[in-house]
């Protein structure tokens, strides 16, 4: 029996060039995680990337994401817009599900690019990820809005903005959570790619968000210590690298895919 071909996710295609793979991060999409770096990146690129389901324009499924899905869903834009081979660059749960991506297709991916992100989660970020789950299905959009605002950005991030102003952005993004959140936390608790880690041969760069209380410095470094020849380069914001330093978030990913030495 054959399986029924998986319906296409929502795409985003900009640029022209090399391929480069773009897998978002939970509660986010495309847009919000790469939109302030997309023109730099597309304009030395053809950019690819999928919103997961609930996120942009793709639907909410019934049922638990799986990574596999989501890898196979990337590689399959990659394939409607005639890449043969391509970079990926994976932000947060991107990052596990651009390992993936590289794990079941070595031949075709030429280097990666692996920011905020993880293996696995460890305890502590469980928990965060636990509340943010709840917070989410209990409806209470401002206050979880309120909870990842302190989570994601650094400290200093955080106190450039008056009390008054934190509530007034998360009242602005309540709103526009998007539906599938849930379910991208959801993975994010279950996601699980050591195995994958050894088996990478793409050349490899752990871009590490030094004050990130979301995904700690330490379990971005585990997933570079793990890989054969994976370099790290340090960037000093929270989780939101795109909010906080985006230009130097492009320089960094740019110098890398282009050959030039990381910081």
């Amino acid at each position: 029996m054959t399986s029924a071909p998986l319906a296409p996710y929502s795409r985003t295609t900009r640029g022209s060039g090399p391929g480069l793979l773009l897998a978002h991060g939970a509660g986010g999409g495309i847009e919000a995680n790469y939109g302030p770096i997309m023109d730099g990146l597309a304009a030395q690129y053809t950019v690819v990337g999928i919103d997961y389901p609930g996120a942009g324009k793709t639907p909410t499924t019934q049922g638990p994401l799986d990574l596999d899905e989501l890898a196979d869903q990337l590689v399959a834009a990659a394939d409607a817009e005639g890449l043969d081979t391509f970079a990926v660059s994976g932000y947060s749960l991107g990052g596990p599900v651009a390992l993936r991506v590289a794990a079941r297709h070595p031949e075709r991916v030429t280097a990666l690019v692996l920011s905020a992100t993880f293996a696995q989660v460890d305890t502590r970020t469980d928990l965060a990820a636990s509340i943010w789950h709840e917070l989410f299905t209990s409806g209470q959009h401002t206050l979880l809005a309120r909870y990842v605002t302190l989570l994601a950005f650094s400290a200093p991030g955080l106190n450039s903005f008056t009390p008054a102003q934190v509530q007034s952005v998360a009242d602005q993004i309540a709103p526009s959570i998007p539906p599938g959140t849930g379910a991208h936390v959801d993975l994010v608790r279950r996601a699980d790619v050591r195995n994958d880690l050894a088996t990478i041969t793409a050349p490899t760069l752990v871009v590490v968000t030094t004050a990130d209380s979301l995904i700690p410095a330490a379990l971005q470094r585990q997933v570079a210590d793990a890989i054969p020849g994976a370099l790290t380069a340090e960037l000093p914001t929270g989780h939101l690298p795109f909010a906080e330093q985006p230009a130097e978030w492009l320089k960094i990913i740019t110098d890398f895919l282009s050959g030039q030495p990381t910081r």
